[in-house]
């Protein structure tokens, strides 16, 4: 009995020995495949990014995919569900999660913009004008209608636009209904008026329901919002893919990815609205 329980002994700790070393091979193959970088965004950059994750995939060997595109991409990278963070730079979330050490130092990856939106029948001939400025004193000056759009990025480039053209008196035809966002453009277009909004979130509510409103003044680069990639921080946030943010932050400064921004258009406009904005980090060796 003694020689038989020894031999069984031997045969159970082989087939744990090699149970063990199954478990570590499979262990290793884990952790050898990349994993999946997470990208968390506000919901403009949507448009341009969706494309570049085919490409990003066949030149690293990783896979990116969003996870989530809303007004508080900062929360989801704080509850660990993102690798990477793409916002405004004006974003109100950006400095908070910076300076609590959620994130690494965010980079310019790209600009959209806003534009100036007005009937198709343009009473002031503001069209295709490449100066916001002289946009808005035609608009003062004709007395055509402007509806004010009261969300904080829109209205501050309109008091800086005002200012430039000389503080013109507004009147009658200047329109303040407290809207701001899609409201502000639903009005406008109510009104045959112009407003300021971004082109992208426009393009899409244009696209739900039908507008009487259209880009006029796009080209001025006061228009510019810059947007930045934000690598979330692995010692403050658990199970974080850091290298793999690095690299698609990596792959969006690349010259041939800044190129491809460059000269994304949307199919219903022919203008330029995505800009690309690498070069406004540091230089590279």
């Amino acid at each position: 009995m003694d020689g038989m329980s020894s031999l069984m002994t031997i045969h159970m700790r082989a087939a744990l020995l090699v149970c063990c070393v199954a478990a570590a091979g499979l262990s290793v193959r884990a952790q050898s495949q990349p994993k999946t970088v997470r990208l968390a965004m506000v919901n403009v950059p949507d448009d341009v990014v969706r494309p570049l994750l085919a490409d990003f995939a066949m030149q690293s060997g990783q896979r990116a995919e969003i996870v989530y595109t809303g007004n508080d991409p900062f929360a989801v990278a704080r509850e660990g569900k993102a690798d990477l963070v793409i916002s405004h730079y004006g974003h109100q979330g950006v400095e908070p999660f910076i300076t609590g050490g959620n994130g690494l130092w965010p980079h310019a990856v790209f600009a959209n913009q806003i534009a100036l939106l007005g009937p198709p029948t343009d009473p002031a001939g503001v069209r295709g004008l490449t100066d916001a400025t002289e946009a808005f004193r035609r608009i003062a000056a004709s007395h055509a209608r402007f509806l004010v759009n009261g969300s904080e990025g829109s209205k501050y480039v309109e008091e800086i636009l005002w200012a430039k053209a000389g503080t013109p008196a507004k009147g009658d035809w200047y329109l303040d209904r407290q809207v701001q966002g899609p409201q502000a453009a639903r009005e406008a277009a109510k009104e045959g008026a112009y407003t300021l909004w971004g082109v992208p979130p426009f393009l899409r509510l244009r696209h739900q329901s039908p507008l009487a409103l259209e880009p006029l003044v796009v080209a001025d680069p006061i228009f510019q919002r810059i947007m930045v990639a934000i690598v979330v921080d692995p010692k403050k946030v658990n199970g974080v893919n850091d290298a793999g943010a690095a690299a698609f932050q990596a792959y969006l400064l690349a010259p041939a990815t800044q190129a491809k921004i460059a000269t994304f258009r949307y199919p219903d406009l022919t203008q330029q609205v995505w800009w690309p904005a690498g070069r406004h980090n540091h230089a590279r060796e």
